[in-house]
């Protein structure tokens, strides 16, 4: 790590590496920004309120447990004991709080998403279950209330959810007003239609998307929406698990945005650029700074004015 030529963002996803993340963020504070969060697909594991037992919860979530009976159970014995959501939003609280530059992350909503029977095994056996949308939403919007208190960014997974994403920005704004405005919002390895990231764009001045050869070069999509997208709301990310592959992974899509943007790829490094002489790493570099830095309120209520005089 110690050698490491970049600086990483590291992201939690369930309740086993919280801890692993707050290690990393404590033993390298200069190569790593933590994330604290939990991801979509473990929501099952997280109950919303008190249960009576293991399968009773597991029987609320997966409603077709009945259909599936010998499914039910196989999966049952791989699955830990449920923890409360305040439980777990106490812990993020915590760690956002002792790490003052942490983002919330990784958070979302999935609907493609299917539960395996041990996340452990490779390759995985999937079972006929999913998580109920109306429970992913309800602890991702509960994180979101976090981060909107605690003026923290997030970083959000949004799979087959393009209509419910925008809705949910929609009631943040309503919920919450400035505080929401205040902080930056990723929509990381992002595949929304070049359409609707459009609608969101325009309406949302604190939503930036990131794009990742990883996940989004299986689609041709992703050439489309660089394409729509604000000159600064774009970002790129690795999305990769491998610490070794996170420089190369990410600098392939430097490339592509610079191919699409038609902006030039740096060969030399000047402190002072004119704008309309800059290439696709300053430009992205001044595009991080200001997802870093949040704070859009003001461009907020520049939209809002523009969108009512059209």
């Amino acid at each position: 790590m110690d050698n490491l030529p970049i600086i990483i963002g590291a992201m939690s996803t369930l309740q086993a590496d919280q801890g692993l993340v707050r290690d990393l963020a404590t033993a390298f504070p200069d190569k790593v920004v933590p994330s604290f969060g939990y991801h979509p697909w473990f929501t099952h594991w997280i109950a919303l309120a008190s249960y009576e037992s293991k399968e009773s919860h597991y029987r609320h979530i997966f409603k077709d447990a009945d259909e599936h009976p010998e499914a039910f159970q196989k999966l049952l014995v791989h699955l830990p004991e449920p923890v409360i959501l305040q439980t777990i939003l106490d812990d993020v609280r915590q760690n956002l709080m002792n790490f003052p530059s942490a983002m919330l992350g990784e958070v979302g909503i999935d609907k493609a998403f299917r539960v395996p029977y041990d996340y452990i095994t490779s390759p995985g056996e999937l079972t006929p279950f999913t998580v109920p949308f109306e429970h992913q939403l309800a602890i991702l919007e509960a994180q979101l209330d976090l981060a909107a208190e605690l003026g923290r960014n997030v970083s959000l997974h949004s799979v087959k959810s393009q209509m419910a994403t925008v809705e949910l920005f929609d009631r943040m704004v309503v919920k919450h007003g400035e505080q929401w405005t205040k902080i930056s919002i990723d929509i990381h390895s992002c595949g929304l239609s070049p359409q609707t990231w459009l609608s969101i764009e325009r309406r949302h001045p604190n939503v930036f998307l990131s794009l990742s050869t990883v996940i989004n070069s299986r689609s041709p999509n992703h050439r489309a929406l660089i394409a729509a997208c604000s000159s600064r709301r774009i970002l790129v990310e690795s999305d990769c698990h491998k610490i070794e592959d996170c420089a190369q992974r990410t600098w392939d899509m430097v490339l592509i945005v610079a191919e699409v943007k038609g902006w030039p790829v740096e060969s030399s490094w000047e402190e002072v650029v004119d704008e309309s002489q800059q290439g696709v790493v300053r430009h992205l570099e001044n595009n991080w700074k200001d997802f870093v830095q949040g704070n859009h309120v003001g461009l907020s209520k520049i939209i809002k004015r523009t969108t009512r005089e059209r």
